[in-house]
């Protein structure tokens, strides 16, 4: 059976490998610095659920002490010229996009059939992870379709990969980070303490301004840890379901779809969300690592304020 392990192991090399090329490359200004922070980062993936919980502790405060103190950065590109790039797109035309739209087919395809593909009995990919598995199987048939298509080096994908690990930097895995985060928040009963404080500073009797503290605060805390999911347990803990829920009788369905909106909202102003609003900077080289988001900021604030007119008049229904 095909388990998400699987995944992680083939993230762990990948990683691993740009942990390599680092050291091959004496000429980058920080490559050391960079080799030790992604050799953490594949040990992570490789061992990390075999591991004691204290030295998958050490791994994260060793990558966090080489980002947080500027270890990261960027060495001399060894990539294709901008003429070469032209002359590629001049050549494939529309087809380039087809490597980018397979991953999106076959995850699809996969995430619809794959539960049902039974071998001896078995399942052939653990029925709890079918989504993930096939985003990762789905990479994989894109690599290949890639290979086939541009006949590229085949050390290509790595290069290029570890050039983009330059640029994104620590950002890359910022997500994994911020989810973490939130899972300890809600094991540490931080929904608890946002419910009182909720509570004493809002009438919680005027639903519309318990569904305003719900989707701002879902809004806010997204903003601060980076990702709705990790928000979604403390706010919804602490003012969801005592609140909206058990206190005015909501819809829990309703409440919790609006919920992620409202936190998607916050997605579109916070520097956290690295991967949706650092990263595209980063890939367009923009001048302004923020203009990403200063641009989204307006549609996210009316984005907010629907939210919270459409969860007022239809989770009490």
């Amino acid at each position: 059976m095909i388990r998400l392990e699987y995944l992680y192991i083939l993230g762990g090399l990948m990683f691993g490998a740009f942990a390599v090329m680092q050291v091959l490359e004496r000429d980058h200004p920080k490559w050391w610095r960079n080799a030790i922070f992604w050799g953490v980062y594949a040990i992570t993936f490789l061992f990390g659920s075999h591991l004691p919980d204290v030295v998958n502790g050490c791994l994260v405060i060793v990558m966090v002490l080489i980002a947080g103190f500027g270890g990261l950065g960027r060495g001399p590109e060894r990539t294709t010229s901008p003429a070469e790039r032209q002359a590629s797109a001049k050549h494939f035309g529309n087809l380039l996009f087809v490597p980018a739209l397979t991953i999106a087919a076959v995850a699809m395809a996969g995430t619809l059939w794959l539960k049902y593909v039974f071998i001896g009995g078995a399942p052939l990919v653990d029925p709890a992870q079918v989504t993930l598995i096939s985003l990762g199987l789905a990479v994989i048939v894109a690599l290949i379709v890639a290979y086939i298509m541009l006949r590229p080096p085949v050390l290509a994908p790595l290069r290029e990969g570890r050039r983009l690990m330059d640029s994104v930097s620590w950002a890359a895995v910022l997500p994994q980070m911020l989810a973490a985060l939130g899972y300890v928040f809600t094991a540490a009963g931080v929904g608890k303490v946002v419910a009182t404080l909720v509570g004493a500073a809002i009438p919680i009797d005027v639903p519309i301004a318990v569904v305003a503290a719900y989707a701002i605060g879902m809004a806010l805390f997204t903003m601060i840890m980076g990702n709705a999911f990790a928000a979604f347990g403390v706010i919804t803990t602490g003012i969801g379901i005592p609140l909206i829920i058990v206190h005015l009788h909501g819809d829990p369905v309703i409440m919790a779809a609006i919920g992620m909106l409202s936190g998607f909202c916050g997605t579109l102003m916070t520097p956290m969300a690295a991967n949706f609003n650092i990263v595209p900077a980063a890939l367009l080289e923009l001048p302004d690592r923020y203009a990403v988001i200063k641009v989204q900021v307006p549609t996210a604030l009316l984005m907010l304020a629907g939210n919270i007119l459409l969860m007022y008049f239809l989770v009490f229904r």
